[in-house]
């Protein structure tokens, strides 16, 4: 049986990468905020809209039509980080609470905790049929509105995040080279559609012909206070890269091998920087 031939569409293709980076998952403005171990799609689709200079509660259907596949090329580690607010404040200057009055004395400080991943890189692939969303999208992630951040404000991205605008962007996915040394175990992809196009390998976990769980990240209202979001189902596959993508290298030497193959690939495309990779 041949496997299911690899949609093909035009996207984005987004480096998320940075020292720390957070994508709330289920936490709500309570003392313990979480992550996710991946970019979550409301987590990206606000990155976008900060590049285009929405507020929130903006409409964003013509973005909520992108579908995501997220390249898991290091995955970094949990942190947790304590916070504290109120901290030795008076009474009268600390938090207000929910009934509008001053906490007591030995109430003053209120203790959390916020949990980052940190040392990830991600790449991802927004695709769709939406030409003219595509355009304004990449116009913005290159001379975005207001400053990007990958989960939370304080987590700028290492770099540029917009890597490619391409015309086939799952095959340019497949074609980036990969900070790590050969070989590694299989990398894996996360998707909101099958993978069962991927090249299958007899020890593979999964093969992403069947959804693995279910997140609730499908942002439906953004409108502060009154946010709600749509669970969407989630394919995970696995994938061995070919041995020529291992760039062997880190940080700065890794980046340089990328920057190179960007390079080759819109000298030798046909089409011109659009269609590189």
């Amino acid at each position: 049986m041949t496997a299911p031939q690899r949609p093909q569409e035009p996207g984005l293709l987004l480096r998320l990468a940075a020292p720390l980076q957070s994508w709330g998952e289920r936490s709500h403005f309570t003392d313990e905020r979480d992550t996710a171990a991946f970019p979550t799609k409301s987590g990206v689709l606000g990155l976008l809209s900060c590049a285009l200079g929405r507020h929130r509660g903006e409409g964003n259907d013509d973005l909520r039509g992108l579908r995501l596949t997220v390249r898991i090329d290091r995955p970094g580690y949990v942190l947790r980080d304590l916070h504290t607010v109120g901290g030795g404040l008076t009474p009268k200057d600390t938090v207000r609470t929910a009934s509008g009055t001053t906490r007591s004395q030995d109430k003053s400080t209120i203790f959390g905790h916020r949990l980052y991943l940190a040392d990830a890189t991600f790449v991802c692939a927004l695709s769709g049929q939406q030409d003219d969303v595509l355009d304004h999208c990449a116009e913005a992630l290159t001379a975005p509105r207001w400053p990007l951040y990958l989960g939370r404000r304080s987590c700028p991205p290492e770099g540029p995040v917009l890597l490619d605008h391409s015309p086939d962007a799952l095959g340019s996915l497949l074609r980036l080279p990969l900070p790590a040394q050969a070989p590694t175990p299989a990398v894996t992809l996360l998707a909101d559609r099958p993978l069962d196009w991927l090249p299958r390998h007899p020890a593979d976990p999964d093969d992403g012909t069947r959804p693995s769980s279910d997140v609730q990240d499908e942002p439906v209202d953004t409108t502060p206070h009154r946010r709600t979001f749509r669970t969407r189902r989630l394919y995970r596959g696995s994938w061995h890269p070919p041995e020529h993508l291992y760039t062997d290298a880190f940080g700065t030497d890794y980046l340089k091998a990328l920057t190179a193959h960007l390079h080759t690939a819109i000298a030798t495309s046909p089409s011109g920087p659009e269609a590189a990779v």
